[in-house]
């Protein structure tokens, strides 16, 4: 049985991955560079009044469960 995942366009990255490729697929998705989707992470996380770490790394660790990976652009089988 295979766990439930989320399809909205948003896959987790296999090759650009620093935890779970969740920052890196959402720089694919949207075509930006994947470090900056990542300090805008730790900015909503640090900065942003109102929002705490907690929240946005359960948010991170659920989207790293629930969005499939990408296919391997490098699979040629």
């Amino acid at each position: 049985m295979s766990m439930p995942t989320l399809n909205i366009g948003i896959t987790r990255s296999t090759t650009n991955r620093w935890v779970f490729g969740v920052c890196g697929g959402i720089a694919q998705h949207y075509g930006i560079n994947p470090l900056a989707v990542r300090v805008g992470l730790i900015v909503l996380a640090v900065i942003i009044p109102g929002v705490s770490v907690l929240p946005t790394v359960l948010l991170y660790i659920a989207l790293g469960l629930l969005l499939p990976e990408d296919s391997d652009p490098f699979d040629v089988s």
